[in-house]
C-alpha cells in the first residue's frame, strides 16, 4: 500500500510514466503527470495532467512553490537530458525529493553487430558512406543527418520538420511494431544498416531483432548521464516503493 500526504509530479511522456501514474492513482494517491508536448496526440495517463514546458529550471521551481508536491519522478525518456538536468536543479532549489525512473538500456546478443557512438552527429559519420539507412533516433534530432546522401527511412509518430537529408521516406505510425512488420519494412527499403538510441525496453526493441535476422549492422547513440547525486531506479515498482517511503 503506497501512503503519500500530498500529491506527486511525475515527469512523463513514456510507458513507464503512465504505468506509474497508474498505479499511484489506484493506491489512491493524487498524482498530476506534466507531458512536454512533443506529440500531437499522446497517449495520456490517468489522473490530472498538464501539457506544456514549464520554462527550465526556474520555472519549475516556480510551478513547484506555487503547487507543493511531496515527490518529483522524473520518468522522461532517457534521452531527455534537458528535462532531467532542470528537474535535478529544480528540487536542489526547492527541496522537493527527485526520483528518476529510467529503464534499463538495450544488452546485445549473439549475432549483434552493433556499433556504440557518443551523439548523433557520430551516428551520422558512422553511416556517411552507407547507401541506405532507418533512422529511428526521433523526429527532433533529424537535422544531425540533413548531409547524408544516402537514401534515409524515418518514421515518426508526427511529420518531421526541416532540415531532413535529400533522399528521405518518411513513415508515420506508432509502435510498438512486431518483428514480422520490422522484417518486412526493413526488406522492402533495402536497409543497409539502422540508427537508434539506446533508449531500452520492449516497446522499441523488434527493429533490433530484425536487424540481427538480416543481419545489418547497428549504430546505437550511448544514453546522456543522469546528473549525479539524483536516486535512480529502473521499474515501476522500485518508484513505487521509494514513493511509499515519502512522507
Amino acid at each position: 500500500m503506497v501512503r503519500v500526504t500530498g500529491r506527486v509530479l511525475v515527469l512523463g511522456g513514456t510507458g513507464e510514466a503512465r504505468r506509474l501514474a497508474d498505479a499511484l492513482v489506484a493506491e489512491g494517491v493524487d498524482v498530476v503527470s506534466s507531458l512536454a508536448g512533443r506529440v500531437a496526440k499522446p497517449v495520456l495517463p490517468v489522473g490530472e495532467v498538464r501539457i506544456g514546458g514549464f520554462g527550465g529550471a526556474e520555472g519549475l521551481a516556480t510551478w513547484l512553490a506555487e503547487n507543493p508536491v511531496a515527490a518529483v519522478v522524473d520518468a522522461t525518456h532517457p534521452f531527455a537530458a534537458g528535462m532531467t538536468a532542470n528537474a535535478a536543479a529544480a528540487a536542489d532549489l526547492t527541496g522537493v525529493p527527485l526520483l528518476r525512473l529510467q529503464r534499463a538500456g538495450w544488452t546485445a546478443q549473439p549475432g549483434d553487430d552493433w556499433r556504440w557512438v557518443d551523439s548523433l552527429e557520430a551516428a551520422a559519420a558512422a553511416v556517411a558512406s552507407v547507401g541506405s539507412v532507418f533512422l529511428t533516433t526521433g523526429r527532433k534530432g533529424l537535422g544531425a543527418f540533413a548531409g547524408l546522401t544516402a537514401r534515409c527511412l524515418v518514421r515518426s509518430v508526427d511529420p518531421p520538420g526541416p532540415p531532413l537529408p535529400a533522399r528521405t521516406v518518411v513513415v508515420l505510425a506508432r509502435g510498438p511494431f512486431t518483428v514480422a512488420e520490422e522484417l518486412e519494412l526493413m526488406r522492402r527499403h533495402e536497409v543497409e544498416v539502422l540508427v537508434t538510441k539506446d533508449s531500452g525496453g520492449s516497446m522499441t526493441a523488434a527493429k533490433l531483432t530484425a536487424a540481427r535476422e538480416l543481419g545489418l549492422p547497428v549504430v546505437l547513440v550511448r544514453r546522456p548521464p543522469v546528473p549525479p547525486g539524483i536516486p535512480t531506479v529502473a521499474t515501476v515498482d522500485e518508484a513505487l516503493a521509494w514513493v511509499a517511503g515519502r512522507p
